[in-house]
């Protein structure tokens, strides 16, 4: 039986952690594999890496230090950035990740997901897509390239071929609501869960437990993604690894 998931969300540049706000004014938070040992003793659901860098240079995975970061997980781990191959995401599950989110790439070449699903399984695909409102009518935008380029996909288009190519689950990321710490955008999480039926993520927002709860009472069963919220401490954001579950 699917139950709701609270899952921490890293990021990862140049081989450090960073966290951002909507995108941009990123804040070095430490090393990865030292972030790691601290959510294993909290007994995590699992979590969620990003390179952020990665596809915007158009480097692929540092199979090396994603290796390394593995080893030393006790916990459920998915990857996401650069990865633009079926092979990339066969190096990824032999690494240790149990799960290989594609964005760009899945909107470059929809049809990769369907070959990353016949390689390492529909269950282990994300499909991580960001969206902001954009326009005069402030409509859900696509963007790649983290965050830098629109795209004229309508999001509800988006979600079908994400389906009907075979993601295992989809994760939406509010580009507006990142690292905002205000609550998810509650009317989008409604929209994407109406329109599939695969397990879905939020990630964008959430700066409490209560902001999760909302979320879960507001759609079912889901994830609640979070970064800020599991790193920072206070009005000054100073850096505090910690997990809360609602």
């Amino acid at each position: 039986m699917l139950r709701p998931r609270i899952i921490p969300v890293l990021l990862m540049l140049d081989g450090g952690l960073v966290k951002t706000r909507q995108f941009g004014d990123s804040k070095y938070v430490g090393d990865p594999i030292n972030a790691v040992r601290i959510f294993n003793e909290k007994e995590v659901d699992e979590l969620t890496l990003y390179d952020i860098g990665a596809s915007v240079h158009g480097n692929e995975p540092d199979f090396d230090h994603l290796k390394a970061i593995a080893a030393e997980s006790r916990m459920p781990l998915c990857y996401g950035g650069g990865v633009q191959s079926a092979a990339h995401a066969v190096r990824l599950i032999k690494a240790g990740f149990e799960k290989v989110s594609v964005s760009s790439a899945a909107v470059d070449r929809p049809e990769l997901i369907r070959e990353i699903a016949d390689a390492v399984g529909k269950q282990s695909v994300v499909v991580t897509i960001d969206v902001k409102k954009a326009g005069l009518l402030r409509q859900s935008t696509i963007y790649t390239k983290g965050g830098h380029q629109a795209t004229r996909i309508k999001l509800a288009d988006m979600l079908e071929n994400m389906e009907c190519y075979g993601a295992g689950e989809i994760v939406i990321n509010s580009i507006d609501r990142d690292g905002m710490m205000q609550g998810y955008d509650i009317d989008l999480a409604k929209t994407v869960r109406s329109a599939i039926s695969t397990p879905l993520t939020m990630l964008g927002g959430a700066g409490s437990t209560d902001h999760m709860d909302e979320l879960i009472e507001s759609i079912g069963v889901c994830g609640a993604a979070a970064g800020s919220m599991f790193v920072f401490t206070g009005k000054f954001r100073a850096v505090l690894i910690s997990y809360s579950r609602p």
